[in-house]
């Protein structure tokens, strides 16, 4: 039962990494008809944000070490701690958090910039063409990022006061031996926030009742005299953040590297066909559900009976299910289908 929960947290975990980017890529196909392939690169330019701020905060000097008397000792001391001292540490210490403030701003303008000066010419080109040209983004923006940083993961730890472990297994009954750490179920919390943000925008407000109209009926909402593409930018925009603080809130689960981003769009791209394309709640159930079976199936005793079924069992639910159902578990009839 402790390996079950245990196992149930880390596709959870998992899962909500892939919900968030699935989620985004939901969003820009159902509004603006664009098969995204740069969309990983912006989960990976969220990490990099955070990644960013951790380099600009530790900005140090050498200062000698007055706790070495034998001879002149130097250490590295952060400007911060010289500065403002507890407090300067303090800071660094909750970079994570505060990266999350600067991330919005970012991957706002970001997602501003790709729509307009790129996306914006390929809506009306054929699906081929827009994962080409996404595609080749995707790998420039890698590019960019190996050159400025390095291309070795760079660690980012989460903030001291939920460094450890919560006993979760004492809230089922299982005693206080089943450990789960605390920054993951931030994490799944973190997601569950903002998948119910997003939801409540678009069902929840005017704005977001108009954006739903729009990508049923993008022609009739242009007849009413409303600018449906201004608001379809914003929603390329937010999806941009959307992908933005999931990498953010990732960096100390997983070190951020140049390469992270496309490693997560490829599963995420499952993750949306399988939950049916343009449909967010399907989006959503299938980065949970395919992320709690990737993690049941990397156990030992799954793959001593069936090696590396860890590394394909998403492609198979998917292939299972699209012969099945292929619109997917919650897509619009006719989507996907002869």
């Amino acid at each position: 039962m402790d390996a079950f929960l245990l196992q149930i947290l880390n596709g959870l975990d998992k899962g909500g990494a892939y919900a968030l980017i699935a989620l985004g890529l939901t969003l820009v196909f159902g509004t603006l008809g664009v098969v995204n392939f740069a969309h990983g690169a912006l989960f990976m330019l969220g990490a990099f944000v955070a990644v960013a701020l951790q380099n600009l905060l530790t900005i140090s000097k050498q200062v000698r070490d007055e706790s070495v008397t034998f001879f002149e000792a130097y250490k590295e001391t952060p400007y911060l701690e010289l500065w403002l001292g507890d407090t300067g540490l303090a800071i660094i210490d909750y970079v994570v958090p505060i990266s999350i403030l600067l991330a919005i701003p970012v991957m706002l303008l970001v997602g501003f910039v790709m729509e307009r000066g790129l996306i914006q010419y390929f809506y009306k080109r054929t699906h081929a063409e827009q994962i080409l040209v996404t595609f080749g983004l995707a790998i420039v923006l890698q590019e960019l990022i190996k050159a400025w940083f390095g291309a070795n993961p760079v660690p980012i730890s989460a903030p001291d006061a939920v460094s450890g472990s919560a006993a979760v297994g004492a809230v089922f009954g299982l005693g206080e031996a089943v450990v789960y750490p605390w920054w993951r179920l931030l994490y799944l919390l973190f997601t569950l926030v903002i998948v119910g943000a997003v939801f409540a925008f678009l069902n929840l407000t005017t704005y977001g009742m108009v954006v739903r109209a729009g990508m049923a009926d993008r022609e009739t909402v242009g007849l009413l005299g409303i600018d449906i593409q201004r608001r379809f930018t914003l929603v390329f925009g937010i999806a941009a953040v959307v992908a933005g603080l999931a990498g953010v809130m990732y960096t100390p689960i997983l070190p951020p590297d140049y390469h992270m981003g496309m490693d997560f769009l490829v599963l995420s791209f499952v993750v949306v066909v399988v939950g049916g394309m343009g449909s967010l709640p399907g989006a959503v159930a299938a980065g949970f559900l395919l992320g709690i079976l990737q993690s049941f199936a990397s156990m030992s005793i799954v793959k001593d009976v069936l090696p590396g079924i860890d590394q394909i069992i998403i492609y198979l639910v998917a292939v299972v299910i699209l012969l099945v159902r292929p619109r997917g578990l919650m897509g619009r009839k006719g989507v996907m289908e002869a």
